[in-house]
């Protein structure tokens, strides 16, 4: 969509117009001129940036993975949007409310590379995902296939379901330095059987950030007849990509992660054909079974998040997907580089740039990482999070946009001083 475009459908029923702050245009036009790579080492653009948000300073917050905090415009427009939902009472849930959550949606469908009707927006993955494992037609002896690095919330699910429905429950583990993507494929194809009705995988393993070939994985699993369901809770406004362009027959991810909406945004997408046969797990009859939106009844709910989803669109799109994803990835391979290979560093994260993102994982030799993780915020004030299970062991590493070169200096030294 054009940006302009999309700044005039901003507004949304009964509730005027946005708050936009001008500085992020004037700041991006000072990098107008410059590649996505080149915009990505510009550190006078990206402290400009940084300014746009506010950062508590009792720390360096290097753990963004959980929940990326959003900046003070979308801040202030979802601060807006409770005013007016509360000003406005039920009359605006009773009038506008589903025409509003629509038009959102159908932004968001559009951003996500998929059509309108193949997209309801949730409170996050865990709901997304869960919605298709339990919805799916299981039938008793059915298999599943997913990975030991998969979130844990999902993989409950799915014990769940083995509980009520009889369902097989078959688990791989993905290496973290894969020799190449048919490696990954074929440790996927070699655990299906004729028994074997869904695939989950991770696009962006949460853990270590290692981006899995979800394209190919697709294509594998469609020709043995078995479907798939990924998990983006960390892909989506933090890499680009067309959700149809993936193959995929079912996506999930968290808004509240790297589009830094407010906490409690998802998205479910569900391939058109294959919406009748998901079982809805809360009640709404009336609709036609293709209807994605009779899997989405969650009764009343905070609308002004499903609204600021609009403003954190319109923000990721004027900052700039491109430039965003090469600042990512340029913040990820800055400290690693400068640690990879010293020999009390394990880094649990692929060392081909394209196998990852914004986040790594590192872990440092005799040191356990709930120690490490204590050790860094103690002493030296790093905010992170202790991964310890399937197969890595360390600290998931999470910069956003508004991490400094400076406070990646400071991690890096003290990773080298742990030596």
């Amino acid at each position: 969509m054009d940006k302009r475009t999309f700044l005039r459908q901003l507004p949304v029923l009964g509730l005027g117009a946005p708050v936009i702050f001008k500085n992020l245009d004037q700041w991006t036009r000072s990098v107008k001129h410059l590649s996505p790579a080149e915009a990505a080492e510009n550190e006078d653009f990206w402290m400009q940036i940084r300014s746009d948000y506010r950062l508590k300073p009792d720390y360096i917050n290097l753990e963004n993975g959980y929940y990326c905090i959003s900046p003070q415009e979308t801040l202030e427009n979802f601060i807006h949007h409770v005013r007016e939902v509360n000003y406005q009472g039920s009359h605006y849930m009773r009038t506008v409310q589903w025409d509003n959550k629509k038009a959102v949606a159908a932004r968001l469908a559009e951003l996500a590379g998929c059509s309108s009707d193949e997209l309801i927006i949730t409170r996050n993955t865990t709901e997304s995902l869960d919605t298709i494992i339990g919805g799916f037609p299981w039938k008793a002896g059915d298999e599943a296939i997913m990975a030991e690095q998969d979130y844990g919330a999902m993989r409950d699910m799915f014990k769940l379901v083995e509980k009520r429905h009889g369902v097989v429950l078959k688990e791989v583990s993905v290496p973290n330095h894969p020799k190449s993507d048919e490696e990954i494929v074929a440790l996927y194809a070699k655990a299906i059987t004729p028994k074997t009705k869904l695939l989950m995988v991770c696009h962006m393993i949460n853990i270590t950030g290692h981006i899995l070939p979800i394209r190919k994985i697709c294509d594998m699993a469609h020709s043995k007849g078995v479907e798939v369901m990924v998990d983006g809770a960390h892909a989506f406004a933090h890499i680009q990509f067309s959700v149809k362009d993936l193959g995929c027959d079912y996506y999930g991810c968290s808004l509240h992660k790297w589009l830094s909406t407010p906490l409690g945004a998802g998205f479910l997408y569900v391939k058109k054909e294959k919406i009748p046969q998901i079982w809805q797990l809360f009640g709404e009859m009336g609709r036609k079974e293709d209807d994605i939106l009779r899997l989405n009844h969650t009764g009343t709910h905070p609308v002004h998040t499903d609204l600021a989803i609009g403003n954190a669109i319109e923000y990721y799109l004027r900052l700039g997907p491109e430039r965003k994803e090469a600042r990512l990835r340029y913040l990820q391979n800055y400290w690693t580089n400068k640690v990879r290979g010293l020999p009390h560093i394990i880094l649990n994260t692929p060392e081909d740039p394209k196998r990852s993102c914004a986040i790594a994982n590192v872990g440092v030799k005799d040191m356990k990482p709930a120690e490490l993780a204590e050790t860094l915020l103690k002493k030296y004030r790093i905010w992170t999070v202790a991964i310890n299970g399937a197969g890595v062991h360390g600290c998931r590493i999470t910069p956003n946009v508004y991490t400094s070169l400076k406070e990646l200096d400071t991690f890096v030294a003290a990773l080298k001083d742990l030596g």
